[in-house]
């Protein structure tokens, strides 16, 4: 166990001087934002026209296409979708530069395997009105969610099945507009594939194909991760149902993700403010019995999941409020919820 130590995790500063850029986004804290599409549009951008262009071919294609999936996958792609995450939630650019809120989804999510708006319907839509419920199509609940083979499952199911049950979601409660934007998306982006297949189907493979794949499964492993304790007595608690991952250089790369807890009470608070509101409503996490987790993020607790190696997991488990006297009596708690939650198994 560790007891809560200092919060490293970033927080807005002020800069001496404005940024050029502010003048066009709603909030000044988001100038980071700025700088990363255009990171990603000219590496990403640039490196995936090459893939297609006729002179390019041989060991230098394999070159490009090797710069193309490093940067993809271990440089940009967290930062992406947490990026895409943030600014589903809170509008980034200005009213009079709406059209360029769509940038992200429609132009730069597709090279990160983001179909274009399914992310904002199945997120926004769904995800957060659900609150990892019954009703929630990516809800944890159903799992025993320390069993791989309960995530083979989970991944399985929203891989194969996942647009489909998001859209009968939409259909059933009279929400057609969402329903249209996630299909709409998601079609379009099988259809972009398919003709860039016959222009050259090795580029599209590694240029759209491949980071879907491997999107679609992060994104899976973070949920399982995110929503993988909970009180099968009081389910719907965002404190009991959700973690916290303080104090780990993930939270420095991907906008303080790791405050998961503090994300559903409060959706639309900024990414900075996480860990501020995090130490001012401490007594919260305390009276709920939540878990927070320090030097670690979402894939270590996965991984650990998984593997049951709660042995690990109590190694980084932050003792809030002094409730356990041992590392064995943390593990019996985070087994304890872990269990498949059925209804009849719900404690009113």
């Amino acid at each position: 166990m560790l007891s809560l130590q200092v919060i490293t995790d970033p927080v807005y500063v002020k800069p001496a001087r404005p940024s050029y850029f502010e003048r066009f986004i709603r909030d000044p804290k988001d100038v980071p934002f700025v700088h990363l599409s255009i990171q990603i549009t000219l590496v990403l951008g640039i490196t995936a026209v090459l893939l297609y262009m006729p002179f390019v071919d041989g060991w230098l294609w394999g070159v490009v296409a090797a710069v193309y999936l490093f940067f993809n996958n271990f440089v940009f792609k967290g930062p992406f979708g947490l990026m895409l995450h943030c600014t589903s939630h809170r509008a980034f650019f200005k009213k009079e530069y709406g059209f360029m809120n769509h940038y992200l989804p429609w132009v730069l999510s597709p090279l990160f395997g983001q179909t274009p708006e399914t992310y904002f319907s199945h997120h926004i839509g769904m995800h957060h009105a659900e609150n990892n419920m019954e009703e929630d199509e990516s809800s944890t609940m159903p799992f025993q969610r320390d069993s791989l083979r309960g995530f083979g499952h989970y991944l399985g199911v929203f891989f194969f099945a996942g647009v489909f049950n998001l859209a009968v979601y939409f259909y059933k409660r009279n929400r057609k507009r969402l329903m249209y934007r996630s299909v709409r998306g998601e079609l379009l982006f099988y259809a972009l594939c398919v003709g860039l297949s016959f222009v050259n189907w090795q580029a599209t493979l590694v240029v759209f194909i491949i980071p879907f794949v491997i999107s679609r499964i992060i994104m899976m492993m973070g949920n399982w991760a995110q929503h993988g304790f909970i009180d099968a007595k009081d389910p719907s608690n965002h404190y009991k149902n959700s973690i916290t991952c303080i104090n780990t250089k993930y939270n420095h790369k991907c906008w303080n993700d790791g405050y998961h807890i503090s994300h559903h009470v409060k959706p639309n608070m900024h990414w900075t403010e996480h860990p501020v509101y995090f130490r001012s409503t401490l007594q919260e996490y305390i009276d709920n019995e939540a878990i927070v987790f320090d030097g670690i993020h979402f894939l270590h607790v996965f991984a650990w999941l998984v593997t049951r190696r709660y042995d690990k997991l109590a190694r980084h488990f932050v003792n809030i409020g002094d409730r356990f006297q041992s590392d064995e009596e943390v593990i019996a708690f985070l087994k304890e919820r872990t269990r498949k939650i059925v209804p009849e198994l719900q404690v009113a």
